[in-house]
C-alpha cells in the first residue's frame, strides 16, 4: 500500500498486489485427488483410506485455503470455484465416513443422483465463465461438467460401464488441471512459456 498526493492535496492509496498466485494450489489439490478418485471410478483400486484423506486434506482443505487466498485477490471466479470444489471433496468425504461411522444413513440412490447433478450443473456454468479465460482452465472446467454428468448418469442407470467410462474421463479431467497447475509455476519461475495455457 502506497500513499500519495493530488494537487489539491487530497490523499491517494494505491494498492499493489504482492500475493502469489493460489491458483496452482487450488488445482493441484483439485487435479490429483480427481486422478486418484478416479482411477479408483475406472476399476484399478478399491475406494479407501488414500482417497479419503486426499478428499479432506488436498482436495478439500488446500482448495478451501487456495479459494481465500484468491478472495484476497479480489477473484471472484477463483475464490468461488476453489472455495466450492474444496467443500465438494470434504461433503464427498462426509457421505462416505458419516454412514461408516453410524451418524446418519448413506444417501439413497436417487439422492446421489441429484448431488452429482447439482455439481455438474453449477460445473457448467463455470464452464461459461471459464470461456473468458485461457483454454487450458476452459478444458479443465469442461471436461469437469462431462465428468459429473456421466457419474450422476452411471448412479442413475447402475451401468458398470458408463461408470468406468466417467473414470477414465476423470482421470484425463485431473491431469488437465495437473498440468494447467505446473503450466503456470514454471510460467512464472521460467518468466516465459514453458507449458502453454492457450492465453
Amino acid at each position: 500500500m502506497k500513499n500519495s498526493l493530488t494537487e489539491d492535496g487530497a490523499s491517494l492509496i494505491s494498492m499493489t498486489d504482492n500475493y502469489a498466485n493460489p491458483a496452482p494450489l487450488g488445482l493441484l489439490g483439485f487435479g490429483m485427488t480427481t486422478i486418484l478418485l478416479n482411477i479408483h471410478n475406472a476399476g484399478f483400486f478399491d475406494l479407501g483410506s488414500m482417497i479419503l484423506a486426499m478428499g479432506i486434506f488436498y482436495g478439500g482443505m488446500a482448495q478451501v485455503i487456495a479459494g481465500i487466498m484468491e478472495w484476497k485477490k479480489n477473484n471472484t471466479f477463483g475464490t468461488t470455484a476453489f472455495t466450492s470444489y474444496g467443500f465438494f471433496w470434504l461433503s464427498f468425504v462426509g457421505l462416505i465416513v458419516m454412514p461408516e461411522l453410524g451418524w446418519i444413513e448413506a444417501p439413497a440412490n436417487g439422492a446421489l443422483v441429484a448431488y452429482l447433478f447439482m455439481w455438474g450443473l453449477f460445473t457448467f456454468a463455470m464452464y461459461i465463465a471459464s470461456l473468458k479465460l485461457n483454454k487450458a482452465t476452459q478444458f479443465v472446467f469442461g471436461s469437469l461438467t462431462i465428468l459429473f454428468f456421466l457419474l450422476a448418469l452411471g448412479d442413475a442407470t447402475g451401468s458398470t460401464f458408463i461408470k468406468q467410462l466417467a473414470g477414465f474421463e476423470g482421470i484425463i479431467c485431473g491431469f488437465s488441471a495437473v498440468y494447467t497447475a505446473l503450466a503456470q509455476v514454471l510460467n512464472e519461475v521460467y518468466a516465459k512459456t514453458v507449458l502453454p495455457l492457450g492465453e
